[in-house]
């Protein structure tokens, strides 16, 4: 390393975050990407998020989200209202969801929706379709899905999703070996955990780890000395 070389972040594996506004100094000819933009010659941070360098894109990967919802996404899903042959679901997104009466897993009469799901129940879920307003469609026809009538609910920053998931899933199978629980993770950023108390209980533990630490090094082995302990 020559005399008027500097360390960078990435060169010190230290985490750089940055806030709207903020001049984002990264090396000559660097490109614009997610979350960024090029003022006055400047690369300019337009949101909150840890800064990341990608080849020659410098993009930020934002510390809170909002869910987008896809077709074939597992979500959690709360009862906030119905008509007589739909039930609307709030699953996190800018819209509610629609759950029509044909794709719910019983046989329901026109007009008896709330005999089946009222208003604050949960349901596991599939979002079967999106339009181009990102107004969802739900289905509750598949293996798995079904009303949740125990158990209780986190909930986690939908981006963060991956680092609760890990490579291969082995993030989540370490959770599961921490609280001996039954765990699902929906894509909306809803966590169910059902199983003893004390379990639950460690896995929240877990959770809360994960959220506050995701932007750190490390995490891995975080959560393992957790489990250690």
């Amino acid at each position: 390393m020559s005399e008027d070389s500097t360390p960078t972040e990435h060169d010190s594996g230290a985490v750089r975050l940055v806030h709207p506004g903020e001049r984002v100094g990264v090396h000559e000819g660097a490109e614009a990407g997610h979350g960024i933009r090029r003022i006055n010659g400047e690369l300019v941070a337009m949101r909150m998020g840890k800064l990341i360098e990608n080849g020659n894109t410098v993009s930020i990967d934002p510390l809170s989200s909002r869910y987008v919802p896809r077709a074939g996404d597992l979500v959690v899903g709360f009862v906030e209202g119905m008509t007589n042959n739909i039930w609307f679901l709030d699953i996190g997104a800018s819209f509610n969801a629609i759950l029509p009466m044909s794709l719910a897993p019983w046989k329901v009469e026109f007009g008896a929706v709330r005999e089946h799901l009222n208003v604050g129940e949960a349901v596991l879920c599939r979002v079967q379709e999106v339009d181009e307003t990102h107004s969802a469609v739900a289905t509750m026809k598949g293996m798995g899905l079904r009303k949740l009538n125990s158990g209780l609910l986190e909930e986690i920053p939908p981006h963060i999703i991956p680092q609760v998931i890990g490579k291969g899933g082995s993030m989540l199978q370490t959770l599961k070996d921490l609280g001996q629980c039954r765990l699902v993770v929906g894509q909306n950023g809803r966590v169910w955990l059902d199983g003893e108390h004390d379990g639950m209980r460690d896995i929240r533990t877990a959770l809360k780890l994960i959220r506050d630490t995701a932007h750190l090094p490390g995490l891995k082995d975080r959560i393992d000395a957790l489990a250690n302990e």
